[in-house]
């Protein structure tokens, strides 16, 4: 029997090392991957925004609890964000640069997640595991409050990506099967978004493509190949949810899965290693990366600098 402090920690500590050990692949074509590297295995460095984020949404959690509002979030963007940034944000998504615009200019939610053209990034859905560890078994509850988030940076298919996350992530912190918590994810969002679309043509390609081939399914069945840039939400999780059902929501497999299909690898190795971290407990991240993970540097968010995941999983835990 996995506890709700084993399944918390886990969690993040698979986001954190999902997050490290696809960032180098960031933006690279599965091709370029395999040339480089063969597989990515080893975390070389450190994480990125997506940790940082999550460590950032995580606080909200246990300042506010389940009274989260959007108003609370803008307030902490106001008082902790924004005062530390004294020129361009380094690492931030689309979404929360034109957000922090949003709040300099001094407009108010949801405005602030409407008002930029990057409303449907995978901003949401990459901070979005730390709702579902605070919601263990209860995936609508995880949704509503990353919802409250998300109304601060993001607006559509932004909003969708991280109710689908973090509805996964709760489904996998109450003991669901891996075909169970991509269900949940579904639950959560409407069955005819671009969201749920592109996680049903994923789990398709998944099951129906051969291993030799099931890489470029999925990019044939998701992949926005016409847009320059790779952080698009639905794009994102279905990648995500399609490498934890590859691993059988085994971390490193599923981590190691996700990473090799580039694109925006980070957020992708990064929220299959929070639902898979969830549902196997922290036992099931690898020795070797949990060593490689260290407390966050704050190069992105100053105020989270020397906060480290499995402290921040406790306090959740602590919470419930």
């Amino acid at each position: 029997m996995i506890d709700v402090r084993e399944r918390a920690r886990g969690c993040l500590l698979g986001l954190a090392a999902g997050d490290a050990l696809g960032a180098p692949a960031e933006n690279l074509t599965p091709e370029e991957i395999r040339r480089r590297w063969g597989r990515l295995t080893e975390i070389e460095g450190g994480g990125t925004d997506d940790t940082e984020y999550a460590v950032f949404a995580a606080s909200l959690l246990v300042r506010h609890g389940h009274e989260l509002t959007p108003a609370d979030v803008a307030a902490a963007y106001r008082s902790e964000i924004i005062p530390l940034v004294a020129g361009p944000m380094r690492g931030a998504g689309f979404s929360e640069l034109g957000t922090i615009e949003a709040l300099r200019r001094g407009l108010q939610p949801p405005l602030t997640g409407l008002t930029h053209s990057h409303g449907w990034s995978d901003g949401l859905a990459m901070r979005a595991a730390p709702y579902g560890v605070f919601c263990p078994g209860d995936p609508a509850e995880a949704a509503r409050l990353v919802e409250q988030d998300g109304l601060v940076s993001g607006s559509g298919e932004g909003i969708l990506g991280g109710r689908a996350v973090a509805g996964a992530v709760a489904a996998a912190m109450g003991g669901a099967t891996p075909r169970e918590v991509v269900l949940a994810a579904l639950s959560v969002v409407p069955a005819d978004s671009w969201t749920a679309r592109n996680v049903v043509r994923a789990c398709e390609a998944l099951d129906a493509a051969d291993a030799a081939e099931v890489v470029e399914a999925l990019h044939r069945a998701v992949v926005v190949r016409h847009y320059p840039w790779t952080d698009v939400a639905p794009e994102a999780v279905a990648l995500a949810m399609a490498a934890f059902l590859a691993g059988d929501g085994d971390v490193e497999a599923a981590v190691t899965f996700g990473v090799g299909l580039g694109r925006d690898a980070d957020t992708i190795g990064a929220i299959a290693g929070a639902i898979a971290g969830a549902s196997r407990g922290e036992r099931g991240v690898p020795a070797r990366w949990a060593a490689r993970i260290g407390p966050v540097t704050g190069k992105c968010l100053p105020v989270v600098a020397g906060r480290h995941v499995l402290d921040v999983a406790d306090e959740l835990a602590e919470g419930l």
